[in-house]
């Protein structure tokens, strides 16, 4: 039976892969904030903090699929998309390093390996398929909202392809003087199939009409935000123009 999610548990990675992959994470961060401190402007630091605690709540509501895994919405292409991919960076991350450490949602030696596929692989490759779709395209279009589900979409499926080929080479990497392995002992045929199966059905579609629907909403509310990453654009209200 399967064990594991998006969220990898302590016990599932040799130190040959959870280690580089905390030094890969180390000046992602350091380099995160240093372009949220240029980047961030005051104002938009409470919906900085906003954006962590939604990841942080959504990624909480773990769902059960067959074969043992479990799946779940990040947020994380939704915050790309409004602040940008370093801010999404910090924000995701600090939404699993608390679930890690204070409800044992992931593993602790899994933290880099879990920020590096939720925090930096969906806000990266999500904001890149967003921006390609939405060039030149004005905040009040619809095609927005469409762009917004399919970079949520493509960027949840590659995170869990990331953790599924992360848990399926440990078998090669790490075994036993018997030959068993010391760590995940699934290989890439049942932690491929597992982890993308379930996210391109299911979670995946989760995430797009997640980031869609809140996307829609904005459009009516406060179109705005849609222009933080692009503010050359400008947002077209639906109010009548007062001068006419």
């Amino acid at each position: 039976m399967l064990s594991w999610g998006m969220h990898i548990p302590d016990g599932y990675l040799s130190p040959q892969t959870f280690i580089p992959l905390w030094g890969i994470m180390l000046p992602i961060w350091a380099k995160a904030s240093r372009v949220l401190k240029t980047t961030l402007r005051t104002r938009h630091v409470p919906l900085f903090a906003m954006s962590a605690a939604f990841s942080f709540v959504i990624m909480m509501f773990n769902v059960p699929t067959p074969g043992g895994t479990t799946g779940h919405a990040t947020g994380a292409a939704l915050v790309s998309i409004l602040l940008g991919p370093w801010a999404a960076v910090l924000a995701v991350s600090a939404a699993l390093i608390v679930q890690a450490l204070l409800f044992g949602d992931g593993g602790i030696t899994a933290i880099g390996a879990n920020c590096f596929n939720m925090g930096v692989v969906i806000p990266f490759v999500g904001f890149l398929i967003y921006r390609l779709l939405t060039r030149g395209i004005r905040p009040m279009s619809r095609r927005i909202v469409a762009a917004s589900a399919v970079a949520a979409y493509v960027g949840v499926n590659t995170s869990a392809l990331v953790t599924a080929l992360e848990l399926g080479v440990q078998p090669w990497i790490s075994r036993s003087a018997m030959g068993n392995p010391l760590y995940c002992p699934f290989p890439l045929n049942v932690t491929v199939p597992a982890m993308v199966g379930s996210h391109l059905l299911v979670f995946g579609i989760l995430e797009a009409l997640l980031t869609s629907g809140v996307i829609l909403y904005l459009q009516k509310a406060d179109p705005l935000l849609l222009t933080l990453m692009n503010p050359e654009v400008e947002t077209r209200r639906a109010a009548p123009n007062p001068t006419g």
